[in-house]
């Protein structure tokens, strides 16, 4: 298939980008003397009024095309880094054929520079994604659809938002029963856990909605809640998505040594992990809470998320970063601790129980979805991986409970992880009505796609795969409940 069949415009993304890249293409023709430039000289563009980008090794400066960007801010999330998986898996495939009039060189390493480690592409897998992205754009254009805007997510929305409102008035100032209090806390901690799941997750991936004006607040709802949404844009998006279980590089399967989990055969192990499967389960309700007081402010301090080097923050994002901070203080925390009828210690348990739900509910469900005994766990050798980057995907992830109603949404998605990683621009609400595309092209190129029937079937492979990376050495027999097609 040849790729100019491929590269068609196809919904109100592709409109409002063909129209302003023509623009951009009328202004500036491309360089007849390429240049070539050092990791460390393309680095220092890594503004949005200074954006550079290296896609498979050729630098694109963007900066002009920054206010037009129909993805908003995600243009320089990465900027004056390797954007490569970044592009792809948001971008359709016509604008492949338009980047090559902002290209102003190559990147070449300079001494002692380490480029980013590449995907290879095995012969066979050459074609899988663009066919793949072929048929899923196909979809949109011939349902005259967007891949983004959703009535079902903006009621879903609303319904969070007002159940979040609702409980947390609940939890801290409408009952004198402390059971009605702690009753209203687990919904709150419901509603938290689905801000960041469904309305961050999509926003911040850009999958929201065409306004990136509105995108760009709703994706600070997780600051709303208490975390960083610019820190969680650069582990997952940046971090996450571009290396999913690649050991040292992929940020949410980063270990220390010693540390308290091991989830690949590829990292040090601790006697007392023989024991995970049990503590990591109790260990989970600190996740949320952690990331609010702990892992924001070490990475504002340090300057990385575990191996990602963190973007510089625009004003704007200094600004929601602590502002939001003081926020969440000054209603979750001060507010009730100075309104509230309840004594300091229903408080804290109210408080403590919020939390713990929300950080079972958000590492629960992205747990089952990477760390099972079903899904790859790579590494890399000499700067290279030896996979494809969309067959990687599939490889590294598993979904479960297709086809359920409550899944989908209680998830945000997320028992299609798979579709999601492949396409992490489209609406979670689309997903269902996708995967099947996705299944079948993933049967055609020989990519086997793994399903857990149910979440708790998914839960048990999650908490099996623990107790089997926990106990170095000794076998221990997990059978496989993944449907594999």
């Amino acid at each position: 298939m040849a790729i100019d069949q491929l590269v068609q415009p196809i919904d109100e993304y592709s409109t409002i980008a063909t129209k302003g890249l023509q623009r951009k293409v009328d202004l500036e023709p491309t360089r007849s003397q390429p240049q070539t430039h050092s990791l460390a000289s393309v680095a220092k563009h890594n503004k949005p009024h200074d954006c550079w980008v290296i896609i498979r090794d050729k630098v694109y400066n963007v900066t002009a095309w920054v206010p037009r960007h129909p993805g908003g801010a995600l243009i320089y999330i990465n900027a004056g880094k390797d954007c490569t998986q970044l592009f792809d898996s948001y971008h359709p495939l016509y604008v492949r054929a338009v980047l090559d009039k902002f290209c102003i060189g190559d990147v070449v390493a300079g001494p002692g520079e380490c480029p980013a480690v590449q995907y290879q592409q095995p012969a066979a897998q050459q074609q899988f994604y663009t066919v793949l992205r072929q048929r899923v754009e196909k979809y949109f254009r011939k349902n005259e659809i967007s891949s983004r805007a959703s009535v079902d997510m903006y009621v879903k929305t609303a319904l969070i938002l007002s159940g979040l409102t609702v409980s947390f008035w609940g939890t801290f100032f409408c009952f004198s029963s402390f059971w009605l209090s702690a009753l209203c806390s687990v919904v709150l901690g419901v509603c938290m856990a689905e801000v960041g799941v469904s309305i961050q997750h999509d926003a911040n991936h850009g999958a929201y909605s065409r306004n990136t004006s509105l995108e760009y607040l709703l994706g600070t709802t997780l600051d709303i809640v208490g975390a960083s949404s610019f820190m969680w844009k650069q582990q997952h998006v940046v971090g996450h998505h571009t290396y999913t279980n690649v050991d040292g590089l992929d940020p949410d399967i980063r270990v220390k040594d010693p540390d308290v989990r091991r989830v690949s055969q590829h990292q040090p192990w601790q006697s007392y992990q023989a024991y995970q499967h049990i503590y990591l389960a109790l260990l989970y309700g600190l996740l949320a809470i952690k990331s609010i007081l702990l892992d924001d402010f070490q990475s504002i301090s340090t300057g990385s998320i575990g191996p990602v080097s963190i973007s510089k923050l625009t004003t704007q994002e200094k600004t929601v970063f602590w502002g939001g901070k003081l926020l969440w203080l000054a209603y979750f925390v001060i507010l009730p601790a100075v309104k509230s009828h309840h004594s300091w210690a229903t408080l804290l348990a109210l408080w403590l129980v919020s939390e713990a739900v929300t950080g079972w509910i958000l590492a629960l469900m992205f747990q089952v979805a990477h760390v099972t005994p079903d899904v790859a766990f790579l590494q890399q050798k000499d700067g290279a991986l030896a996979h494809d980057w969309a067959a990687a995907q599939v490889a590294t992830t598993a979904d479960f409970a297709h086809g359920s109603f409550f899944w989908t949404h209680f998830s945000g998605g997320l028992n299609y992880q798979v579709v999601h990683h492949l396409f992490p621009g489209i609406c979670h609400t689309h997903y269902p009505a996708i995967a099947p595309i996705v299944m079948d092209t993933c049967k055609e190129f020989n990519v086997p796609y793994k399903v857990y029937p149910t979440f708790w079937s998914a839960l048990y492979a999650h908490f099996s795969h623990l107790q089997q990376m926990g106990r170095l050495g000794v076998a221990v027999s997990v059978p496989s409940l993944a449907t594999v097609g």
